[in-house]
């Protein structure tokens, strides 16, 4: 998770996305998104567990998972509309 993920997906203004997001290891992510009227930051347990957000179609939008200190693991994601 040293990476993390950090993407500005280009999706259609107008229209609705879901995010999932799952962390495989131990620990946790911190998940957060610009600007940040397009949702408050949400941690990701590294347990295996998907975690959901809804999105809105915005013009600009920036996704943001970086590991919380001494998290180790792998971090996928998918973003489908909706």
């Amino acid at each position: 998770m040293t990476d993390g993920v950090h993407t500005e997906p280009g999706l259609s203004v107008g229209k609705t996305y879901r995010l999932n997001v799952v962390c495989v290891g131990s620990g946790s992510a911190r998940m957060a998104f610009s600007p940040t009227n397009a949702g408050p930051a949400t941690m990701v347990p590294c347990d295996r567990s998907v975690v959901q957000r809804r999105l809105p179609g915005k013009k600009l939008l920036r996704v943001n998972i970086d590991a919380a200190k001494g998290a180790t693991g792998v971090i996928a994601w998918q973003i489908d509309a909706i």
